[in-house]
Formats: structure tokens, sequence, C-alpha cells
């Protein structure tokens, strides 16, 4: 009996990875280039990011039209858009190696900034050429006292120029890589 269940076990089990996934996985992988100055002795939280409900999924966006969205066929995130952009953003700041601290809730920091984010766009331009879009704007707040330190609106775009759907995902990646750059010179100049 006890054979029997094991040879059950172990068939079961090797039919579970014998499907071909449904979806192309993506994530993002391109690392910025930060320059700016050090400011070794502060610490900053990086929240996620707020996203109108078509940008917060696993879903790759692409803009048909100025009204029109429709999602990247067999393919998707390796986890919702605003987790990512957050992890990058983190990794970013700890890449400079700039700063004191960096850190996401939760982790006890004694923080003296939070860079709070919104994803205004993250896509594919459909219309007049394919090309990757995505805006992101930022705050910078003193969480000793709640003030805006400093705000600005960082956009970049990035030709499509591989085929399929790594060709969409690279341009995204190109785009949001500078940005990231940008998002982060920004903040070190600010605090």
């Amino acid at each position: 009996m006890r054979v029997a269940l094991v040879g059950l076990l172990v068939a079961g089990l090797s039919g579970c990875g014998a499907g071909k996934a449904k979806d192309d996985t993506f994530a993002l992988s391109a690392m910025a280039e930060v320059s700016g100055p050090a400011a070794r002795h502060k610490q900053i939280l990086v929240p996620e990011p707020a996203a109108l409900k078509a940008l917060d999924s696993e879903q790759i966006v692409i803009r048909v039209t100025p009204s029109e969205i429709q999602y990247l066929a067999s393919a998707r995130w390796n986890d919702r858009l605003p987790k990512m952009v957050q992890a990058k953003l983190v990794e970013a700041y700890e890449n400079s190696g700039k700063l004191g601290g960096v850190g996401t809730p939760g982790q006890g920091l004694a923080i003296d900034y939070q860079v709070v984010t919104d994803i205004r766009a993250f896509q594919i331009e459909a219309a007049g050429g394919d090309h990757a879009h995505i805006e992101i704007s930022a705050k910078i707040l003193n969480d000793r006292n709640g003030s805006v330190v400093a705000q600005q609106v960082f956009t970049a775009d990035a030709p499509v120029s591989g085929s399929g759907n790594p060709g969409f995902v690279a341009a995204l990646d190109a785009a949001f890589a500078r940005v990231t750059t940008d998002i982060v010179g920004w903040t070190l100049k600010k605090i």
C-alpha cells in the first residue's frame, strides 16, 4: 500500500511541471547609473507607488489610442508593477552607495525622508510608431514634519527595436532605467 501511494505521489508531482507556461514572464532588469552628491547621513523610505488599476497588475499595458488600452498578449510581469517599481527604486538607491540607509515600510528604519511616487504611465504607445512611454511623479517628504521638500514628474521614452514581446519589454526596461536614474539623482540633490 505504501509503495503504491509513493508511486502515485511521484507520478502526480512529475506532471506538475510538464505543461508549458501560459504566458512569458518578464522582470525589469535595467539598472540606473546614478550620479549626485552623497547623503550618507540620511535615510529614506520608498513606499509602494500608487497607480490606477490598469497599471496596478501583472499585465503589460499597450496604449492603442489615447483613450484605449489593451494588454500585451501571452506576457506578464513577474509581480504587480508597483511592487516591481518599488523594488527597483530601492535597489538603485542602495547601489548608489550614497545614502545612510534605504528601506520599505515595516523595516524599522529611523527615516529622514520618504520618496512617494505615482506611476502615471508605464506602457507601449502603439499609435504613431511603437515606443515605450513611462511617466512617474515623485515627491520627497520630510518625515519629521510631513512637508514636501520637492516634487517633479519624470518621463522617458524608448523606441521598440526588437520583435515580439521581448522587444516591447526591452523598450520599457530602457525607459524605466532612465526614469530611475533621474529620480535617484534628483533625490540626492534635494536632500
